[in-house]
């Protein structure tokens, strides 16, 4: 077995084509713990794969708005910008753990392209059909509404090509070897932050939430403003209509 091979008996039941078919307890309960563990290492693959489409997402909108990019020229950079973030998230523990930068880089591509890939075409088709979406600005609520929806969409239509990947020793078990293999992290790698699937839904959901909360108030606080400066100039009119000599 090579230092690449993924020992897949620990995350998947064993082939009962060549053994004997264990109907105990026992063998039942195994069956269910890797099972377990199959979904679990999935999730967390493509909770990192969704946080990278999420930050990709919103920074290629920020400077499609700020170039005053139209939408085709704004998706792509968005694209382009999930694959890096969701490829450096994955990248992380890999140096963290001790591997090269490019050795590091070589694993993710082959473990990350397709999810992130099957993300990305999910996410924009949902973001397409959602009506406004496209062309709604990050202060406006229909933008972060259609965000979740379409990234919802997307975590479930990645959960099971990740989990189908594992199950097969690819995707993510092609990086999930590392991650246990490796000692303390010593010099500059002790300080590479280490993500948990727990951290990874708490910024997802605070990052969401909190756009949406701010594109809410910062429209129930237009309401209050824009009278103001148009009643200014009536005031005014109003004001020197009372001085004029009668």
């Amino acid at each position: 077995m090579t230092d690449k091979e993924f020992n897949i008996m620990s995350v998947r039941p064993q082939d009962h084509g060549h053994h004997e078919h264990d109907d105990s307890p026992a063998g039942g309960h195994d069956h269910h713990a890797m099972t377990g563990n199959i979904n679990t290492l999935a999730i967390s693959a493509t909770l990192h794969c969704l946080t990278g489409c999420a930050i990709g997402e919103i920074v290629g909108l920020m400077i499609g708005t700020a170039l005053g990019l139209g939408n085709v020229a704004t998706i792509a950079i968005a694209i382009a910008l999930a694959f890096l973030f969701g490829y450096t998230l994955s990248t992380l523990p890999l140096l963290k753990v001790g591997l090269a930068l490019g050795a590091a880089l070589s694993v993710v591509l082959a473990a990350d392209t397709l999810s992130i890939l099957t993300m990305e075409i999910v996410d924009n088709v949902v973001i397409a059909v959602i009506p406004g979406a496209m062309n709604a600005g990050l202060v406006n609520p229909i933008f972060w509404i259609g965000m979740i929806i379409a990234l919802t969409a997307a975590f479930l239509a990645a959960f099971p090509v990740n989990r189908y990947l594992l199950q097969k020793g690819k995707g993510h078990a092609l990086t999930h070897q590392y991650h246990h293999g490796g000692g303390e992290p010593a010099g500059a790698r002790r300080y590479i932050p280490s993500l948990s699937t727990g951290a990874l839904i708490s910024a997802i959901s605070a990052f969401m939430l909190g756009g949406l909360v701010v594109s809410i108030a910062d429209g129930l606080s237009a309401p209050e403003t824009a009278p103001a400066h148009s009643q200014a100039p009536m005031t005014i009119a109003a004001l020197l209509d009372t001085e004029k000599p009668q």
